[in-house]
């Protein structure tokens, strides 16, 4: 593969999801971060770009068409649509329709120009017949399964480094053959009740960036006996010390490094690698956009942007 330097990322801040006054989901970090981006110099304004809509049929490749419908058309049960933790909207729609279209459009480009990333997404809370913890459509396996339909890739790797368990993921990417899910994240962290991934590796409360970075560098050790075709990255930031929902104690200097490492293990084994961009939830919402501004200068200083 010859990689580019005209690395795209995709964004779908675009649609403003109204949310009622007090909502812990920190809507204004997607725009903070791509204007950061720019400002910064690390991605060029032109190189991010509008994700587009996931087709219909591509998230059906995972969720079932009932569960679609509601979505589609605001007819959940309130007690579903409470565990999503959005109220429904036809931005909701949009939005988390955009959320893998983008991650579907990163995919691509990563095939092409070795990385790529998309400003939302990571949504690995969802099921293929429900969604919670602000995951609607679980845009990583829709990915992994269209990968798997349309290009016959039998060697998926997803690493999920958010501090929470991809639940979703879990359950819906663990029993297919041709993709390996790892997911190193708190072990006493939502969710409460979390199926077995094909490599878990749980974490104490208050792990340290000494004791993070130990483990993923014997996780890496041990990925690089095998071949893969592409990497598909959850690089959730809310590991960060400064997390409300985190309970673990990264430094941004250890979050870089996390992200510095996975990176250049793809980046030296020639392995296209996308990434989403995950959770992140700090107070004040700074602490986030920081961390997510960071995973880009890695990106930035492995592919020499």
């Amino acid at each position: 593969m010859t990689l580019s330097r005209e690395i795209l990322v995709y964004h779908s801040d675009h649609y403003d999801l109204p949310l009622p006054e007090g909502h812990r989901f920190p809507m204004e970090k997607y725009k903070r971060v791509r204007k950061a981006l720019t400002e910064a110099n690390i991605i060029r304004s032109e190189n991010i770009q509008r994700a587009p809509l996931a087709k219909k049929e591509d998230i059906l490749l995972v969720h079932t068409e009932t569960y679609y419908h509601a979505i589609e058309f605001g007819t959940l049960e309130a007690r579903d649509q409470r565990k999503i933790g959005f109220p429904w909207s036809d931005v909701m729609l949009n939005r988390s329709r955009a959320s893998v279209g983008g991650f579907l459009a990163a995919v691509d480009s990563a095939l092409i120009n070795g990385v790529s990333g998309n400003l939302s997404g990571g949504t690995h809370h969802s099921f293929p017949d429900r969604g919670e913890g602000f995951c609607v459509f679980n845009d990583f396996a829709v990915a992994a399964k269209k990968l798997i339909k349309e290009k016959n890739f039998q060697n998926i790797l997803v690493i999920d480094l958010d501090v929470h368990q991809g639940n979703g993921n879990a359950a819906i990417l663990t029993p297919l053959e041709e993709v390996f899910v790892v997911s190193m994240h708190g072990a006493s962290n939502y969710p409460y009740i979390k199926p077995s991934s094909d490599w878990d590796i749980p974490l104490e409360d208050n792990t340290s960036d000494e004791v993070y970075l130990e483990n993923l560098d014997y996780i890496l050790q041990k990925l690089s006996l095998r071949s893969w075709d592409i990497i598909l990255y959850q690089a959730g930031v809310d590991p960060l010390k400064e997390d409300k929902l985190g309970r673990l104690s990264l430094s941004h200097v250890g979050l870089y490094q996390r992200d510095y490492r996975v990176l250049k293990f793809a980046k030296e084994r020639n392995i296209p690698i996308a990434l989403g961009l995950g959770g992140g939830y700090s107070l004040p919402i700074d602490h986030t956009v920081e961390a997510h501004l960071n995973t880009y200068k890695a990106v930035a200083s492995l592919y020499n942007l």
